[in-house]
């Protein structure tokens, strides 16, 4: 009863987290962890709740997205197949192996987040200047999503700030439409991983059912809470949840 009360409650603070800055599945993966779950299992099943957080949120912030269905489409469709790739590699991949690379990957994505503004700017100066930089540029964001879907159907905590980090380098400057993007792309890549997780039987049901619980309330709170929030406090928030998880899963490797 304690345990469901645990991850019911991780899964609440993950859910309002995931919808306003990215990063909850530091809350609810620590937290399958800590009642028994094994790693993989654990990834797996947290990739399955958090998914539930990722739908509500969505809806909460569709009126966000200006984006053009079209692409959007393309979009949801090409994230959704790389995740599935992401989360084959990972059904091929032990324990050991998994956990070495998750410090790396979650510093690699803060500081993409944090200097993506920079980074962005300077790409669009250099492809105004020359017709094939353009070309280049715009290879490099498709090459980019396809590798932050993977990352994403591969490891899903950390995948809303990778998101958000991509969203700054391709030029998205309005935080709610992000936090909208950010949570759609989590969703078909999350429906796609989570279709391979339960052919191989990765999900822990009982403690993931009582994580999806409070992600799909705390995800559907939190998408209308983000809309009142200044952009300025967002950006703030998703920095320093990213660096404080990041810092996190090196000091516990």
């Amino acid at each position: 009863m304690l345990d469901t009360l645990l991850l019911l409650a991780a899964g609440l603070l993950g859910g309002v987290i995931n919808s306003i800055a990215g990063g909850g599945s530091f809350i609810t993966f620590p937290a399958l962890l800590l009642v028994g779950v094994p790693p993989i299992a654990a990834n797996a099943s947290n990739t399955f709740a958090a998914c539930a957080g990722y739908i509500s949120g969505t809806w909460a912030l569709r009126s966000e997205i200006t984006t053009p269905k079209t692409k959007l489409l393309i979009l949801s469709l090409v994230s959704a197949l790389a995740g599935g790739l992401g989360a084959y590699l990972l059904t091929q991949t032990n324990d050991q192996s998994f956990e070495a690379a998750i410090p790396w990957l979650l510093l690699f994505a803060t500081l993409v987040f944090a200097f993506g503004s920079q980074l962005n700017r300077a790409l669009q100066h250099w492809s105004q200047k020359n017709r094939r930089l353009g070309f280049a540029h715009l290879v490099l964001m498709q090459v980019l999503f396809i590798g932050v879907s993977i990352y994403g159907g591969f490891f899903n905590a950390g995948l809303g700030i990778i998101i958000l980090s991509y969203l700054s380098l391709a030029g998205h400057t309005q935080i709610n439409e992000m936090n909208g993007l950010k949570l759609l792309f989590s969703t078909t890549i999350s429906l796609c991983a989570i279709t391979l997780f339960l052919i191989n039987d990765l999900i822990a049901w009982h403690q993931t059912l009582a994580v999806l619980v409070g992600t799909l309330i705390g995800g559907y709170l939190a998408g209308h809470l983000s809309k009142r929030l200044p952009q300025q406090h967002v950006r703030r928030a998703i920095l320093v949840a990213s660096i404080g998880i990041t810092a996190y899963f090196f000091i516990a490797g």
